[in-house]
């Protein structure tokens, strides 16, 4: 089955809400197994609209982790100059309690906006695993497909022993290029717009 033609059809359907008919392929490559597979960290790694919202979340974890240490750094100054008082004196002990607060205070903060952040970043997945999903039914659906799998298409490097170990455990060890979906459901969710024209007899 030719990809680019299935991503034609498909993507050229959606895009002017075409409700996708039942299917219609006689017998391709893909609907015959009724089973296809996608590569779903790939996607999510290189899909443009999830990708640019989740380096801007980077961006601001990694912004206050700059912060954090800012902070870090003027308590510091702050344990350095209780050395100049007494123990036990009353300047001592508001020293001692500057410090407390400052720690507390910076702690309960970075907590929340680190929650804040993880809130942001799990809605950004769960909407983008949402769009994804519909999408892979559709083609499904159009294709007669019953069971769609999750893979991953990483490949060994011997210079990267974790890559090796991935690799032993992957549940899929061969698969045929005509049953992935993944290039497919990646250039709808990149919103590709591709123009719609019969091609059903292409699809062979």
């Amino acid at each position: 089955m030719r990809t680019d033609s299935l991503l034609t059809l498909v993507l050229g359907a959606m895009a002017i809400g075409w409700i996708l008919p039942q299917p219609c392929l006689a017998e391709t490559k893909t609907s015959a197994g009724k089973f296809a597979i996608i590569d779903v960290a790939y996607i999510f790694k290189n899909a443009a609209s999830i990708k640019a919202e989740v380096e801007a979340i980077e961006q601001q974890m990694a912004e206050l982790q700059r912060y954090g240490k800012a902070k870090q750094q003027e308590m510091v100054k702050e344990a350095q100059a209780i050395k100049a008082f007494k123990p036990g004196s009353l300047q001592y002990a508001q020293q001692e309690e500057k410090i407390a607060a400052l720690e507390a205070s910076l702690k309960l903060e970075v907590f929340r906006r680190r929650k804040s952040l993880a809130s942001a970043e799990a809605e950004l997945y769960f909407a983008g695993y949402q769009k994804m999903h519909q999408i892979v039914s559709q083609i499904a659906r159009y294709n007669n497909i019953d069971l769609v799998l999750r893979y991953d298409s990483e490949s060994m490097d011997l210079e990267k022993p974790d890559t090796v170990l991935r690799s032993v455990m992957k549940n899929v060890v061969y698969r045929r290029d005509t049953i992935d979906l993944t290039q497919i459901v990646l250039a709808a969710l990149d919103k590709t717009q591709v123009a719609a024209k019969p091609v059903a007899s292409e699809l062979r």
